[in-house]
């Protein structure tokens, strides 16, 4: 008794001579971050969205610190007003308001110059990141 193929179809063939079977080449796709890139470059709506992103958080953090200073040196005139004695300490001789206003406000303001700046650099970081980020 003759064993049965079950798969007749997928014999090759007798005549001797192999069949070549070639794959279609697959079409290459650009890495997400080259997409990425090329949304930003012209201007679509995704690389668009993109770079309001980076706007608004570099806008944030504008206003964040905006307020850090408006805080910590408009604060000072109103702490005067309402606690005349600590307007009228004196250190060694100068009033304290003067030293607050004339002397600290110029550390206080490159050290929030300075926080500023890294923060904004590290948003900047971050964007770069997420554009540069590899096809997962």
């Amino acid at each position: 008794m003759a064993a049965l193929d079950p798969f007749p179809s997928h014999r090759p063939p007798d005549d001797g001579h192999r069949t070549r079977i070639v794959l279609a080449e697959v079409s290459r796709r650009a890495p997400s971050a080259e997409l990425t890139r090329t949304e930003l470059t012209e201007q679509t709506g995704v690389g668009e969205a993109l770079v309001r992103g980076l706007v608004r958080a570099q806008l944030a953090l504008a206003v964040r610190m905006s307020l850090v200073v408006a805080i910590g040196l408009g604060g000072l005139p109103l702490l005067f007003a309402i606690a005349p004695a600590v307007g009228r300490t004196t250190v060694a001789g100068v009033n304290l308001p003067w030293l607050l206003l004339g002397v600290a406000s110029f550390p206080f303001l490159i050290a929030v110059g300075w926080g500023y700046v890294r923060l904004a650099e590290r948003n900047e970081q971050d964007f770069t990141d997420l554009v540069q980020r590899p096809e997962s």
